[in-house]
Formats: structure tokens, C-alpha cells, sequence
């Protein structure tokens, strides 16, 4: 029983990893630790897992994303002095929805059925794992593009590339995406 408890929260580990990521801003990453933080995420819903499994599909993302986002908001108070802004830790808690939403719309158009949602909650999973596989060097190029919003000149000075390296890398993580993505859809 404990194990298929483990499996089912393990399936969202990457999917947690990467809204981590994308909502940390990149110059902060070598200061937090984003593993321990979806740990202690997970951790988390473990001990509220009865609540969890009662929830749709929806309810269990957005559970998620609220106890990310509070972890978040914790870790990142941690590394700055001052009192709690709470207005932060709300913008934070937007951010992470609309990437949420923007990594739901790379899946597919609104759905309505519960089958339907668990199908597009499942996609989302598989995306982010897809992701997770990708060389170091895509995965930050394509969250920085499409998570984050960043230009190609934004992304080639951060990652001390040039625009045709980047464009590269956007350009070989987005095909060997689809083709996971294809490979998982129709095995």
C-alpha cells in the first residue's frame, strides 16, 4: 500500500520540478534547493494523501501548486532579510497558476470531462517528464523561452551562447519533445 502511495506522488514529481523552476528566477537557483523543496512538496501531500485521492484531477494540480508555492514563498524568504510580503508570496501563487496554465495550453484545448481533465492532467505529467529528459542545456533554453517569456538575445546572454547556439537548442529540444510526446501517444 505504502509503495503505490510512493508511485502515484512520484508521477508528479517532475511536473513539480519544473513549475519550481520556471517560477524561481534563474540567478536565484544556485541559492535554493528546487529537489528538496518538490520533496518536501510531496512530503506534504503524503501526509494529507486520504484528502488528496477524494479530489479530481484539477483540485489534485492546484493542491499541488498551493504547496509548492507556499515552499517556495518559505525558501525564498530564507534568502532575503526583511519582513513577509505577502502581496510577493500571492504574485508568486499567480505565477505559478499562469505557468501552469501556459504548460496545459502547449497540451491541448479546454476540456470538460472528467476523463477528458485526467487525460490532460496526465499529458501535463508526461510533458514535464519529457522535459526533465532533455539535455541540461534545452530544458533552460525552453523554460527561459517559453515559460518565462525570455527573448532569444535574453536567453544567448544569460546562458553565454550565441543567438544561433540558442536558437539550436530551442530548435533540438522542441523535436525531440514532439517525438516523445508522439512516441507516448501513439506507442
Amino acid at each position: 500500500m505504502h509503495d503505490s502511495i510512493g508511485a502515484n506522488l512520484a508521477r508528479f514529481r517532475e511536473y513539480l520540478s519544473l513549475l519550481a523552476r520556471v517560477q524561481l528566477d534563474p540567478r536565484l537557483r544556485a541559492k535554493v534547493d528546487l529537489s528538496g523543496i518538490v520533496q518536501q512538496t510531496l512530503l506534504e501531500v503524503h501526509r494529507g494523501m486520504e484528502q488528496f485521492t477524494m479530489q479530481s484531477p484539477e483540485q489534485q494540480m492546484a493542491w499541488l501548486r498551493r504547496i509548492l508555492v507556499n515552499n517556495l514563498a518559505d525558501e525564498i524568504r530564507k534568502l532575503r532579510t526583511g519582513k513577509r510580503n505577502v502581496l510577493r508570496e500571492r504574485s508568486l501563487e499567480e505565477a505559478l497558476h499562469k505557468s501552469s496554465l501556459r504548460l496545459e495550453a502547449w497540451l491541448a484545448a479546454d476540456t470538460s470531462s472528467p476523463s477528458q481533465k485526467f487525460e490532460k492532467q496526465e499529458r501535463a505529467l508526461q510533458l514535464a517528464q519529457a522535459l526533465e529528459r532533455l539535455p541540461e542545456a534545452q530544458q533552460e533554453a525552453l523554460v527561459l523561452q517559453h515559460w518565462q517569456g525570455w527573448s532569444l538575445v535574453e536567453i544567448a546572454d544569460h546562458m553565454g551562447r550565441t543567438r544561433a547556439a540558442v536558437a539550436g537548442l530551442l530548435k533540438r529540444g522542441l523535436k525531440q519533445l514532439r517525438e516523445e510526446m508522439q512516441h507516448v501517444n501513439n506507442p
